[in-house]
């Protein structure tokens, strides 16, 4: 999160390779930046590692995390549905492009973000639907000026690889030094427009209690909706959810009214939720699944008085009941 930890890394670098023998500077490294303090210290990062460093990488949904919760007691800060949290506008967007104009400006890569879409099997229409998504976002990374790219799932790769291919001919872009980009540092705290919506209420709760499910039965990523989730997926969702209540934002209901969003119709959604996921796995499958803790650590995490810096903290207290 700071030039701090990336010096504390490279004297780990260093001892390391004093131990085995290596010469200074054999470990390379690629700095993952998601968190919102560690954008306003990309320069300084790559000064500690500079004899280790490859690069620096966008961690988008980690990243989307970090902004509401270092923002979390600031009412102007409050983003609208997740969906409408986009990698081409606003904060994210900024955030990419100093990325870019940082990294070459030292020479080393910048890296863009995972796409979250994975291939949708028996459904075609669906499925192009997905890659023309994937497609989009890698478009977008390579005109800005990346180096290379993450993708979720490997079957997108020759996706990602093609549209790269086709925009970046050389190696990489890093002689393109992207001074052009004029960005000031409150542009990287600019929110998003949009609107927060019971739909995009629904939706976190859903994502996180069943993101949350799986991680306790074991698995780190799991396929939700079409998308590839990992733990900032439940962070995103239970930590959005607990802004809108801290802040009482104003929620566009299925009915066409408005309503505030408060901690008593989080509770009603919750248990509509659940019903739903009772109805879908039967009430074996619900009790083997762990949906009940998943749901009580993500309505807990998200009515707390002061908002958790980790959900799987209290998860990982359930994780070791079950052991």
């Amino acid at each position: 999160e700071s030039h701090r930890e990336a010096a504390f890394w490279n004297s780990v670098f260093e001892f390391a390779q004093d131990r085995v023998g290596l010469p200074r500077g054999t470990i390379k490294a690629t700095v993952l930046i998601e968190t919102l303090p560690a954008a306003f210290e990309m320069d300084e990062i790559i000064w500690e590692l500079r004899d280790h460093i490859a690069g620096l990488n966008c961690g988008r949904w980690d990243y989307i995390f970090s902004y509401i919760k270092t923002l979390r007691a600031h009412s102007d800060y409050v983003l609208p549905d997740r969906a409408e949290v986009v990698m081409d506008e606003a904060f994210l967007a900024a955030y990419a492009a100093r990325l870019v104009k940082v990294c070459h400006r030292r020479g080393v890569h910048a890296m863009g973000g995972m796409a979250a879409q994975i291939p949708v099997r028996n459904d075609p229409e669906a499925n192009e639907a997905a890659l023309a998504r994937v497609r989009a976002d890698k478009l977008r990374e390579v005109r800005l000026g990346h180096d290379g790219t993450w993708v979720a799932h490997p079957d997108l790769v020759p996706v990602a690889m093609a549209v790269f291919d086709a925009e970046m001919p050389g190696p990489n872009q890093i002689r393109t030094p992207r001074q052009e980009y004029r960005l000031l540092p409150e542009m990287l705290l600019r929110p998003h427009e949009g609107r927060i919506t019971e739909e995009g209420v629904r939706t976190n709760i859903s994502v996180a209690i069943e993101y949350l499910a799986q991680w306790l039965s074991g698995r780190g990523a799991v396929p939700i909706m079409n998308l590839m989730e990992d733990a900032a997926t439940a962070e995103i969702s239970r930590a959005q959810i607990w802004q809108w209540i801290r802040h009482g934002a104003r929620v566009a209901a299925r009915d066409g009214t408005e309503r505030r969003m408060d901690a008593a119709w989080l509770d009603a959604l919750v248990q509509e939720e659940i019903a739903a996921i009772l109805g879908r796995t039967g009430p074996g499958g619900f009790h083997r699944g762990h949906y009940a803790s998943a749901a009580r650590i993500f309505q807990e995490a998200a009515t707390a008085e002061t908002l958790p810096d980790f959900i799987t903290t209290p998860a990982y207290a359930v994780l070791n009941a079950l052991d």
